[in-house]
């Protein structure tokens, strides 16, 4: 990713999220994932400028899609650049944990049989 190149980083962590053929409620074909469009770019924002005054990063990039995903398919893919291993993967790892907390993204997972909303966070 381009949007990660840095002369003076020594690292870059990169996590992909990717949907799984098993969920919470049995088999999954697919997921379909829904987001409160404004608010998660706030949240994501947020998490950004928490990442940033913890670990001395170069550049951050996170991207969760929206819609359906078939089994397979990226979901989420999270880079972070810094100088030092340690920190890229630190500020990675908070960045996941966070968002799956923090961004008001909801998935409802699909199988044969049916159609079911899993865990998602609740707006404050």
């Amino acid at each position: 990713m381009s949007e990660l190149e840095d002369n003076s980083a020594g690292a870059v962590s990169i996590f992909m999220g990717n949907v799984r053929n098993r969920g919470k409620f049995g088999n999954v074909l697919e997921i379909y994932y829904e987001a409160y469009g404004e608010m998660a770019e706030v949240k994501l924002r947020e998490i950004e400028s928490e990442v940033k005054t913890k670990w001395n990063i170069k550049k951050l990039v996170a991207i969760h899609r929206i819609g359906n995903l078939k089994v397979g398919e990226t979901s989420i893919i999270i880079g972070v650049c810094s100088e030092h291993r340690h920190e890229a993967f630190e500020a990675c790892k908070y960045v996941i944990n966070n968002v799956k907390t923090r961004v008001p993204i909801w998935k409802k997972e699909m199988s044969e049989e049916s159609q079911m909303w899993t865990d998602g966070i609740l707006l404050e």
